[in-house]
């Protein structure tokens, strides 16, 4: 700072000097002594003016761009280096037609132009990049759509804490880029660090399972820098994948029906659940086990992996222990899929299906 300093007071010397006897010329100051005194005043107050306003033009200047550079995304830049080539282009074709305006119109207006076409270009690009970005990959769709591995999925906060998406991109299923925006990762982090114990574990669990997913070598986990106008990370999930173009995967009914009245496409992982659970018919052989006594009479009911209820004639007594039966019957409810099964071997008339209680 010291020496940018000297050197500023350095050069407000030389041009106060310079001044000073360009004023002489065009003076009538008399006798010699003054004309010293006038031209050593000026050298000495833009000696002043130097040493005090130099931090004012390069240090604080340089240091406001620095930080702009810094917070603005890699995006950002490329997008308003684009606009701002884009400006200058259409400035060399205004520069000729310009440069034939009378006088000094014509002489400074070119400049002029191209100042300001770059500037507007720059800023165009930065505002519009997610738009450019999207045109791009329109452009390059047929062609990029021979790779299933150029999927991009955009994350949100419950998909990844239910952590089921880690163990299908195990399985190879899923496969591209997975976007997780930082205000999702910032919500993570909220819960990580929440004084709730259930929240603490919820994030800290997302958190694991972002690192496993980076692990894979099918999937590219991408942070996004994007930050879209929204109401909360719900609604610039939304906005972001509108944007984008790509879809969003969410366990979150809310999201869903939000980001489908939006037209933005959604992969919800409980529906993935529903259609790959095991198809089961009537006549069947499975082995549950029998957790609990039913509502009827000498009922016993147990699950499936995947949830499903099963509801067991004669299986009272079979409580605590795995029992294999006969399916007879699947019955599909508004809570969801229900089986009536007897113990394997066992004939008999079976009961009316009723209401089970779940308690």
């Amino acid at each position: 700072m010291v020496f940018i300093r000297l050197f500023a007071a350095l050069i407000g010397f030389v041009f106060g000097g310079v001044l000073g006897a360009s004023l002489l010329d065009v003076t009538q100051v008399t006798p010699f002594s003054n004309r010293v005194l006038v031209v050593l005043l000026l050298a000495t107050a833009c000696t002043i003016l130097g040493w005090l306003g130099a931090p004012y033009v390069t240090v604080k200047p340089t240091a406001f761009v620095a930080s702009r550079i810094r917070a603005a995304s890699a995006g950002d830049l490329v997008g308003g280096a684009f606009g701002g080539g884009v400006g200058l282009v259409l400035a060399l074709f205004l520069a000729f037609p310009l440069s034939f305006l009378p006088g000094d119109l014509g002489r400074f207006a070119p400049f002029v132009g191209a100042a300001t076409l770059g500037l507007i270009g720059a800023a165009a690009g930065a505002i519009k990049r997610n738009e450019l970005e999207t045109l791009v990959r329109e452009v390059r769709g047929p062609r990029r759509d021979r790779g299933a591995g150029d999927q991009r999925v955009l994350l949100d906060t419950s998909v990844i804490i239910d952590g089921r998406i880690a163990d299908v991109v195990r399985s190879g299923f899923v496969r591209g880029t997975l976007i997780v925006p930082r205000f999702v990762l910032a919500e993570l982090q909220y819960f990580a660090d929440s004084g709730d114990a259930s929240r603490r574990e919820r994030g800290r669990r997302g958190l694991e399972m972002l690192a496993r997913m980076q692990k894979e070598a099918t999937v590219k986990v991408e942070l996004s820098e994007e930050d879209p106008p929204g109401a909360g990370a719900d609604g610039k999930l939304v906005t972001l994948g509108r944007t984008l173009s790509v879809p969003i995967m969410t366990n979150d009914y809310g999201l869903n029906r939000v980001a489908e009245l939006q037209g933005v496409t959604v992969l919800n992982m409980n529906d993935l659940a529903k259609a790959v659970r095991p198809v089961v018919l009537p006549g069947e052989e499975i082995t549950v086990r029998v957790i609990q006594e039913g509502k009827e009479q000498a009922q016993g009911v147990g699950y499936l992996e995947d949830g499903t209820m099963v509801v067991i004639e004669n299986a009272a007594r079979h409580v605590g222990s795995e029992l294999a039966v006969t399916v007879l019957r699947v019955l599909q409810t508004v809570g969801g899929r229900m089986i009536f099964a007897q113990p394997r071997g066992e004939a008999g008339e079976t009961r009316r299906p009723r209401a089970i209680d779940r308690s």
